[in-house]
Parts: structure tokens; sequence; C-alpha cells
């Protein structure tokens, strides 16, 4: 494992949404609305795709439409086309109680993609966890999660591993393949300082975790039992993914969001060398034909 370099000129707010995909890693300012693209030079900065008029805080690859983007965006979840166009699929968050945005999301094996929501005031338990199907429904499948992130997936899809940010912990479901439904969830790890943020699973099955607030990052092993930790020049390590050419490179995005005197790499992308590949970002596979729905189905507390 190498120290940690910076991968681009620029500071993010609230870097987020990392992912590595068609040969580059793409990640979101969250609260800007940006969506950004890692330069081939470090010292470059990171180049803009595409902005929308919302929190933007994750995206997906649509298999077979390059240049378009599922996203968690705003109060739901939408499409983006090359030319920053949005089309949306659902806002299932419009009139809420509190004022509510998406947070982190990711495509799972299968080729779902699962999104988070969180109150701007982080009220607790107001957030859920949706879930796009590839025939086009949004269905609610958790509810009374405060601050969700990841989440991230075993690479058979068969269990999900999602962080309650606020409350310290990550919890382990399992998954049904066919249906995408998830079960009764088990705590996988409660961390004793910091939050669990961004996660991703590698080849060996282990789990990866930004901690917010701690400057580090965190592998688990299946058995939920620390196996490193990575320290971070940058207090609020907030997404990561596994990529490079060889998948063998951790990248990390961070935030001066909050901070009365950010350091000079508050904010900063990282890049650092690890033994363990993970696999690139699984795409957003629509069926065909789409038919568009939204359903609420949250019975799990």
């Amino acid at each position: 494992m190498t120290a940690p370099t910076v991968l681009a000129a620029d500071r993010l707010e609230l870097g987020e949404g990392i992912r590595w995909t068609d040969g580059r890693a793409v990640l979101t300012d969250i609260l800007t609305g940006r969506l950004l693209a890692a330069p081939a030079d470090p010292g470059a900065p990171l180049a803009l795709i595409t902005r929308l008029p919302c929190p933007l805080g994750a995206v997906a690859p649509v298999e077979g439409s390059p240049g378009h983007w599922i996203a968690a965006a705003g109060t739901g979840i939408c499409r983006i086309d090359p030319a920053g166009g949005v089309d949306w699929i659902a806002r299932p968050e419009d009139g809420a109680p509190v004022a509510m945005r998406m947070n982190d999301g990711v495509a799972d094996p299968h080729g779902r993609f699962w999104a988070g929501s969180m109150a701007y005031d982080t009220t607790e338990d107001a957030g859920s966890l949706y879930r796009l199907d590839r025939e086009g429904r949004v269905t609610r499948v958790l509810r009374n999660v405060t601050i969700p992130n990841g989440p991230a997936f075993t690479a058979d899809g068969t269990v999900m591993y999602l962080a309650d940010s606020a409350r310290g912990i990550i919890r382990r479901y399992p998954v049904d393949p066919v249906g995408g439904d998830p079960g009764t969830p088990e705590p996988f790890v409660t961390l004793g300082s910091g939050s669990p943020d961004g996660m991703t699973t590698d080849i060996e099955g282990c789990l990866w975790t930004a901690v917010w607030g701690t400057g580090q990052v965190h592998r688990y092993r299946p058995d939920g039992s620390l196996d490193r930790i990575v320290d971070l020049p940058a207090g609020q390590p907030a997404g990561l993914c596994l990529g490079g050419p060889d998948g063998r490179t951790l990248l990390v995005t961070s935030a001066h969001i909050g901070l009365p005197v950010p350091s000079p790499l508050d904010g900063a992308v990282f890049a650092v060398r690890v033994d363990v590949p993970g696999v690139p970002a699984a795409p957003y596979r629509p069926a065909v034909p789409a038919v568009p729905a939204s359903a609420d189905r949250a019975d799990t507390p």
C-alpha cells in the first residue's frame, strides 16, 4: 500500500459518489450539483461533465447508452443525457414533512439502482432507501434511516451493506437476487469514533468504508473484523471506490463543508495503491420495454 497522492487541483465542498467507469473516475460535489471527471494530469482541475440545478448525490452509467447516467438527485431519481438534459423518473421526497435531498447511490450487480435520501437538517429517521428496478419502477424499500450511505454489494448481489452514518453503524442485509427485496438486517460494524460514509467491496469480499471525521478509510473482512486503516491528510473522507486499469487504486473523495478552518487538503480527491482489486462500477441495465411506475413498499423498520 502506497502513501496517498492528490488526484486533482480542486477542493470539493462535499465530494461524494466516486465511481470507476469507462476507464475513468467520475464523482459528484453534492450540494453544487456537479458531476465531475478526474483529470489525467493530477495538477489539472476536475473536468465538468454536467451540472444540475439541485443536489447530485451519485450516478451510475446506463448500459448500452454512452454518456447517459441514472442519478440520485434533488428529491428523487432521474436520467441524465449527454447534453445534460434531465428526465425525472420519480421524485418520492417531494412534499415530505421536512426538506429532503438524495444522498449516495449505486447500481447493483443485477442492474438495479439504489439510492438513499436524508433531511437537510439530518432529522432523525427521516431518510429512506429507494430501488429503481430495471423496468423503471421506483420502490421505497427501507424507512427510518437518518443519513444513508452506500449501499455496497457483494459480487453476486446477494448481500447489501448500508451505513446509517448518523448512528455510526453499517448493517448487512440479505438481498433476494430475483426480486431485489432486502431481508432482515444484522449489525456488521459499529464505529467507536467517526461516521461510516461511502463504501465499496473488493474481490475478496472485504468492505472498504470512508470514515467521516477521522481522516481514515477502513477495510473490514467479511466477518466484520478490521483488517487495515488508511490515513489521509483530510479530516472528512466521504466517498470511495476501487479503480484504475488494474482495479488496485483506492480513490477517495473528501469535503471541507462545516470546517471552520479547512486544511489545504480538505476537499481533495486522493489515490492510494492497494493490494486487492475491486471491479468497475456496475451499470444500470434498463429492461426493454421500460414501464415507469412508482410504489411505496417500505414495510421494514
